[in-house]
């Protein structure tokens, strides 16, 4: 008897044999657990859907316990046992397909709440186990050295003026002028005797490919490895807030710090007071931190932050809830938030509708358009870059242009100066030739010497104009497949909880459909269900009620939201794809990448060394390798450019397979969207009118509540 089968039968009697004989074998795997961590990562999920009384923090101890057990016994050897890989549907159904598998329908689940082990529970216990094996196999075999990270570095040449009148403190200006400057990331050279201004209280989009220096560029400068005046305060929206017990609107507050120096210093001076101190300095004292307090308009603090939080997704519940509570994307919300209230004279934000739903979006848009100081945005929403700026950067051919207006003027202004380039090239080129032919004709016409000498001379005055390089196109390609007959999918009266116990599901009595011709984009306030809801489609959640309804061919691609987070940053684009699928040739990864914009030697470089939207590409690459005829997205345009959010959406209509869409980004949401499924109060319900109808309901939500 294994020594820990009194204590299984102890705490979960009603464990039928497998799940026990599984629990078991994976504890008596000595060599695989460094931490109690470790044991409840394997085999927590499992623990605790045998017994549903007992509290995560109960089963943490039971697996401390299993742990000291081992720790005890350590001086035992035990065989390691090795795990099958985790179920792979696709494949699965293929095999059905050919008649190789005499595997009974895995396509219509029907659901029970019966007490039993969650099979996808057992399965991801599976796969971590054998990932940490795998881990120290590859440990086994020797050292290897770490991937050395390139670094950004930049430099400048400074105005010996500017320098000094900082120095002296006597630079009052709040516009920021930096000028001839260079940014590199490891050998590639990013910007190049660039020059970048920003005017105090102008709005300005940076927009750009993905890869050109963008984010480098904004972290530059609000470390101040670009120079900029000391007196600017600069505030970069980057990482999330640490999560402790503070309260989320007190974390907010905390930002003013002269709000909070000034009370403390209230209270101090009270309990002197108060305590019978008696000394006039402190009354003095204190009407002048009364006066300051009053000065900075202390007491609509607490007010303005909660508008803001608000604004964001915050109800008054999740403002007084500590920030420790709350996911990595409500952190970076919290971020946000706290840089709205503490208004720097240059706010310097990256894709800040990333982490937001449409309604936060739009009061987000309406928020910034009276911002007092300078805001430099990283943003590829097309429609925020239309509501919000002033002024468009443009960054290209390792330089910085700016342009007067929103992102549609940008368009407009760029393509004119283009074909005026391209029309004064040609004319140029026009010129030479024909001054050329005359050259050359009459080159040895002694009689026409002089006049041959004149047009020589001025050939080599003309200033040489530069072919204008055409931005390449982008183009996204998904896998050509034949659509299937209907019906491809139905869900029929699903009720989800992620717990049991929980008196009110995230959603109930939910029916919907959808077929290979469908686009459907699934919209919703952040926390509503949109992502559980994909999850159940592909089968990562269970439901304890109703039916899905899946045809027998179906194969799903999977966009997960945080999909780029798990791959692995060690590997060339390449080297990710023939981990996934082993041995095939080089050049159908590398075919597969260039479907996905990443060609040549872009191909063979590291993930660590890529921006945010080529890691998505190779995100999307990947999970087309398996050749989906049903597309599932979590927001894909996350770190996506414009350029390439237009290409995913034509991608997109082009598919023969069916789609469903998680995003807020309105434009590709009109360009593919066929249906509007609406997430909240407790359901999913399609909504007529679509997006424009939504939005109607949203501003007037808004309007209610401001």
């Amino acid at each position: 008897m294994s020594k820990f089968t009194a204590i299984l039968k102890k705490e979960f009697p009603a464990m039928d044999n497998e799940s026990k004989d599984y629990v078991e074998g994976v504890l008596e795997s000595i060599e695989d657990f460094e931490t109690a961590d470790d044991i409840y990562d394997a085999v927590g999920d499992i623990l605790q859907s045998v017994n549903s009384e007992k509290s995560e923090d109960d089963v943490r101890q039971l697996c401390e316990q299993f742990f000291n057990i081992m720790n005890i016994g350590n001086n035992n050897t035990t065989q390691q046992k090795v795990l099958n890989a985790p179920v792979n549907i696709a494949e699965m159904a293929k095999n059905m397909e050919s008649g190789d598998s005499d595997m009974h329908s895995i396509w219509l689940v029907n659901k029970d709440a019966g007490n039993k082990v969650d099979a996808k529970k057992l399965e991801k216990a599976q796969a971590k186990l054998q990932q940490k094996q795998e881990k120290r196999q590859d440990a086994s075999k020797g050292p290897q050295a770490p991937v050395k990270l390139q670094q950004a570095t930049a430099s400048q040449v400074t105005n010996k003026k500017a320098t000094k009148m900082d120095a002296k403190g006597t630079n009052r200006s709040m516009d920021i002028k930096i000028e001839n400057f260079d940014l590199a990331f490891g050998d590639k050279v990013l910007l190049q005797n660039a020059n970048l201004l920003l005017s105090f209280g102008r709005r300005y989009g940076l927009v750009g490919r993905n890869g050109l220096g963008k984010t480098t560029l904004l972290r530059m400068i609000s470390e101040r490895q670009l120079q900029i005046p000391s007196h600017i305060s600069v505030l970069h929206v980057e990482q999330e807030v640490v999560g402790d017990d503070t309260p989320a609107v007190d974390s907010v507050l905390e930002c003013d710090t002269e709000r909070t120096r000034l009370l403390a210093r209230e209270k101090e001076i009270m309990s002197l007071l108060n305590s019978g101190t008696q000394d006039a300095k402190l009354n003095a004292e204190l009407s002048e931190v009364y006066t300051a307090l009053q000065n900075i308009e202390a007491d609509k603090a607490v007010a303005r932050a909660s508008v803001i939080l608000k604004g964001l997704g915050f109800d008054t519940d999740m403002q007084q809830r500590p920030t420790k509570s709350f996911s990595g994307g409500w952190r970076m919300r919290l971020a946000l938030a706290r840089a709205l209230f503490s208004r720097p004279d240059l706010l310097l934000l990256d894709e800040p509708t990333n982490m937001l739903d449409i309604k936060a979006i739009i009061w987000l848009e309406t928020y910034l358009q009276t911002w007092p100081t300078t805001i430099l945005v990283v943003s590829h929403d097309r429609n925020f870059l239309d509501t919000v700026p002033t002024d468009i950067i443009h960054l290209h051919s390792q330089q910085l242009e700016a342009y007067k207006g929103n992102y549609e003027q940008f368009e407009k202004t760029k393509n004119e100066k283009l074909k005026a380039q391209r029309r004064e090239y040609e004319a140029q080129m026009a010129h030479r030739q024909h001054v050329q032919e005359f050259i050359d004709r009459f080159r040895y016409n002694a009689n026409r010497a002089a006049s041959v000498q004149s047009k020589i001379k001025m050939l080599e005055k003309l200033p040489e104009l530069k072919p204008v390089e055409k931005e390449v196109e982008v183009k996204l390609k998904f896998p050509d497949v034949e659509p299937l007959n209907p019906p491809v999918l139905a869900i029929s009266d699903i009720e989800f909880r992620y717990n049991p116990k929980d008196t009110l599901p995230v959603f109930k009595n939910v029916n919907l459909s959808a077929t290979s011709d469908s686009r459907i984009c699934i919209v919703g306030e952040n926390g509503a269900g949109k992502s559980t809801l994909l999850k159940i489609i592909v089968g990562q959640l269970t439901t304890p009620l109703g039916n899905i309804t899946l045809h027998r061919s179906l194969r799903i691609g999977y966009f997960a939201q945080h999909h780029v987070d798990h791959l692995n940053m060690n590997l060339t684009c390449v080297g990710v794809l023939a981990e996934l699928f082993p041995g095939r040739p080089d050049e159908e990864y590398r075919r597969q990448l260039g479907s996905f914009g990443i060609s040549g030697t872009l191909a063979l470089q590291s993930l660590a060394s890529l921006s945010g939207g080529q890691k998505s590409r190779v995100a999307l690459a990947k999970m087309c390798m398996a050749e989906p005829n049903f597309l599932v997205l979590d927001e894909p345009t996350n770190h996506l450019d414009i350029e390439t959010i237009d290409a995913l959406g034509k991608a997109i209509n082009a598919f023969k397979g069916g789609v469903i869409l998680v995003s807020h980004d309105e434009r590709l949401i009109k360009v593919v969207c066929k249906e509007l499924w609406v997430c909240g109060n407790r359901t999913v319900r399609a909504i007529e009118g679509g997006l424009d109808e939504y939005k109607r309901e949203v501003y007037k939500e808004i309007e209610a509540n401001s």
